[in-house]
């Protein structure tokens, strides 16, 4: 394991010392399993050595928990049996501003014989990252982060913190306070928010922060959600990350962006093809387009992701791409002018806070380097909303509905050459798994048990 880590034996010790000389007394190390939930194993601050040299224990049961912590058992993993070891990486490290005392830091699995996990979700993204480099690609990716702000104490029933229309004014001047002091918060912990504004269901807001390479933009979404929750408790609230926080009405995403650099610089600029996409560029894309299917079992699997997914609701319901087409599920944006070059890039609309963000992020590079080995070209792009559509303009224009089940999506996956190759067998089966026995678990609720259910897991 020892060379696995980032410091040597000495720099390790002395890290613990000056975190502890700096008030920081635990360290919390974060792992999230296949149903998206984020996990965790604790040590005080002194064993920090003892954690990175050798790991801290934790079940590989998670692996096929649902979301409601029912275990499962699939065809490799699952059930009682087992051990695995946490390190930490200590690149990532960040005392957390919001609560005092307290380290981050994001965990990878290796077994007890210090080989990496063949499961582990964020070794899955650095694998997909190291694929891209091999091919002479380069990613920078991040989540939007949409969330629901409620009162305490209102049983099922959710009752937003705030008031105001989506966007306004007056909703900003509500939660004012509260924007400074996160904005402030997540900047102390080196996250660098780009926007905020309040978004459009009840009680709803959002933010982005800038991107990074893609392991380190899960862990950047991650630390996000943890910082909003604490800051939400503070001022006596709640936050909902769930894709639907009241049935029947918009819900929260949590959208992908992406560029891609080649040798010659950025792939999605600059080139003959559409909206000056070079070749590379739009096969990455065209790949992407072609996993969607697949990909929203592992970004929107979940019974309550299905509730959010609808048509004319902006939330990627369609299988298609267009130039700043907000329906589709792939988005391709062409910023002013004078950013054009340096900032063109992909958003994937249809995913939410209910996925692994090391899957979502690794999946969309894998799916991507398959379009650029297959040489792939995007089909035409749509413009308006593809519900004012007739079935055959749809059929004639490659336009698809997504998947519009947890069992559909599904087997999708499970049909997927391109992701069964990348995520790997045990991986790919434990996915399918928690996915498959979610739907049985909720196959008997309703729309309202259902987000009643689901509201304040994510």
């Amino acid at each position: 394991m020892t060379a696995q880590l980032p410091l040597d034996a000495n720099g390790v010790d002395e890290l613990a010392a000056r975190l502890r000389a700096g008030g920081i007394d635990l360290i919390a190390l974060s792992f999230v399993d296949n149903a998206g939930i984020a996990r965790v194993k604790a040590v005080p601050t002194r064993r920090l050595p003892a954690a990175v040299r050798h790991g801290v224990g934790a079940s590989p049961c998670f692996e096929t928990f649902t979301c409601d912590d029912r275990p499962l058992v699939g065809k490799y993993l699952g059930g009682p049996d087992g051990d695995l070891r946490l390190i930490p990486d200590l690149n990532r490290l960040v005392p957390l501003a919001g609560q005092t005392g307290w380290a981050l830091a994001p965990a990878t699995k290796f077994t007890q014989d210090g080989e990496v996990f063949t499961a582990c979700q964020r070794s899955f993204a650095a694998r997909q990252v190291a694929a891209a480099a091999e091919l002479g690609l380069e990613l920078r990716m991040a989540f939007e982060t949409e969330w629901q702000v409620g009162l305490p104490g209102t049983g099922t029933e959710f009752v937003p913190a705030f008031e105001g229309p989506g966007y306004g004014l007056s909703r900003l001047s509500a939660v004012a306070d509260y924007a400074r002091e996160l904005v402030q918060v997540l900047d102390r912990q080196e996250i660098q928010v780009e926007q905020f504004h309040p978004e459009y269901a009840p009680g709803q807001l959002e933010l982005s922060i800038e991107p990074n390479d893609p392991v380190a933009a899960a862990d950047d979404v991650l630390l996000v959600r943890h910082t909003i929750r604490r800051l939400t408790a503070a001022h006596g609230w709640r936050a909902s990350f769930a894709p639907t926080a009241i049935a029947g009405r918009s819900g929260s995403g949590a959208h992908v962006h992406l560029s891609v650099h080649g040798k010659d610089g950025p792939v999605f600029s600059g080139g003959p093809g559409r909206h000056g996409l070079r070749p590379v560029g739009e096969a990455f894309l065209a790949g992407v387009l072609r996993e969607l299917p697949a990909l929203l079992a592992i970004g929107a699997g979940n019974p309550a992701s299905f509730l959010r997914l609808q048509p004319s609701f902006w939330a990627g319901a369609w299988q298609c791409w267009g130039r700043e087409t907000r329906e589709a599920a792939l988005r391709f944006i062409t910023p002013s002018a004078g950013q054009r070059v340096s900032a063109a890039n992909a958003e994937v609309k249809c995913f939410d806070a209910t996925a692994n963000p090391y899957l979502v992020l690794g999946g969309i590079i894998a799916a991507g380097l398959a379009g650029v080995r297959a040489e792939l070209t995007l089909p035409p792009e749509i413009t308006g909303d593809p519900v004012a559509m007739t079935e055959d303009q749809r059929a004639a224009s490659g336009v698809h509905r997504l998947p519009t089940s947890v069992l559909a999506a599904a087997d999708a996956l499970a049909g997927s050459a391109v992701l069964a190759e990348a995520l790997g067998a045990p991986l790919h089966d434990a996915i399918l798994t928690v996915r498959r026995g979610e739907a049985e678990r909720f196959a008997e609720a309703g729309p309202e048990e259902i987000v009643a259910r689901t509201r304040w897991l994510f």
